[in-house]
């Protein structure tokens, strides 16, 4: 998959595309809706996703809690695995926010890029000021010589899956429900790295990664799927993870915890994807590192005869 950042430098290979345009922030199955419509409105076209970083909401309100469900990163991994070959990473600057709605259709979308075909959400608004409507896109497409189709919203169950939706199931200690609103389970990626080894003197040795810039879920213990993605230990695992700020030792920065099952090596600086499958508990303290022993080798069995069980 290609990644092109300047609407006004693109090479031929990458204009003509069938596109899907929004955030697709987690890439769940509401964006993999609209990316299958980009696929078929021109099967014979490149496939690709337009999407702006940073987040148009992060731009905007600079202050506001962290809400994203994955990194640009992973992101652009997910997309890569549904066959899209083009993704139009636009940096969204004070010049792009500028443009007027017709403004963006034809220097984005028509000349910039040279779209072919455009698929958008039946709640997509661009332009300045949010002021153009997908019907606006529909009507400056049949002037300026591309196709628009705008897909409807997309149902699970008797709420419209949305990634707001799938934030508060997160955030309710509901793992499951958000996986099937994603499509696929909620993971957090990204390099391991340091902590204070408190994990390996208690006999479980930890795997530790940021959280910053993520939108975090309840806190506690979960069962999880472990994919390390390089190095000599490459493949899939089994583990129990502790998300949170660790309250029993004093700890304020939030975190994820990972001690992978049946495993010995190094991983600092590995990268490594978790998946949240189930919510075990919540956080705790304990009266003793004997009582918290305990609890972790429970925790550790419960993980082990859910996850046996997928």
């Amino acid at each position: 998959m290609r990644i092109i950042r300047d609407y006004q430098f693109v090479d031929a290979a990458d204009r003509g595309a069938s596109v899907a345009i929004g955030n697709f922030d987690g890439v769940h199955l509401g964006h993999q809706s609209v990316i299958d419509l980009a696929r078929a409105a021109a099967p014979d076209a490149p496939l690709g996703v337009m999407t702006f970083e940073p987040h148009p909401r992060a731009y905007f309100a600079l202050d506001a809690p962290p809400f994203r469900l994955m990194s640009p990163a992973a992101r652009a991994t997910r997309l890569e695995k549904l066959g899209v070959s083009c993704l139009y990473e636009l940096p969204f600057t004070a010049d792009l926010a500028a443009l007027t709605p017709q403004e963006f259709a034809r220097n984005v979308v028509s000349e910039g890029l040279g779209l072919r075909h455009v698929v958008v959400g039946a709640d997509f608004c661009f332009g300045r000021k949010r002021a153009g409507t997908a019907r606006d896109l529909v009507n400056f497409g049949a002037k300026l010589g591309f196709g628009v189709t705008v897909a409807p919203l997309l149902a699970h169950s008797a709420a419209t899956v949305s990634s707001t939706a799938i934030r508060e199931a997160l955030s309710e200690a509901r793992p499951r429900d958000a996986a099937a609103m994603l499509g696929h389970w909620h993971r957090i990626e990204g390099p391991v790295i340091g902590g204070e080894q408190r994990g390996r003197k208690l006999g479980y040795p930890t795997a530790n990664m940021s959280i910053d810039g993520l939108h975090p879920p309840a806190f506690g213990v979960y069962a999880v799927l472990v994919d390390v993605l390089e190095g000599p230990h490459q493949g899939s695992y089994h583990g129990v993870a502790s998300m949170g700020v660790r309250p029993m030792f004093g700890v304020n920065t939030p975190n994820l915890e990972t001690f992978v099952f049946d495993f010995s090596g190094d991983l600092y600086g590995t990268p490594l994807s978790v998946a949240l499958v189930e919510h075990l508990r919540g956080e705790e303290t304990f009266d003793s590192l004997e009582a918290l022993i305990t609890q972790m080798d429970a925790d550790s069995a419960k993980a082990r005869s859910i996850l046996a069980a997928l």
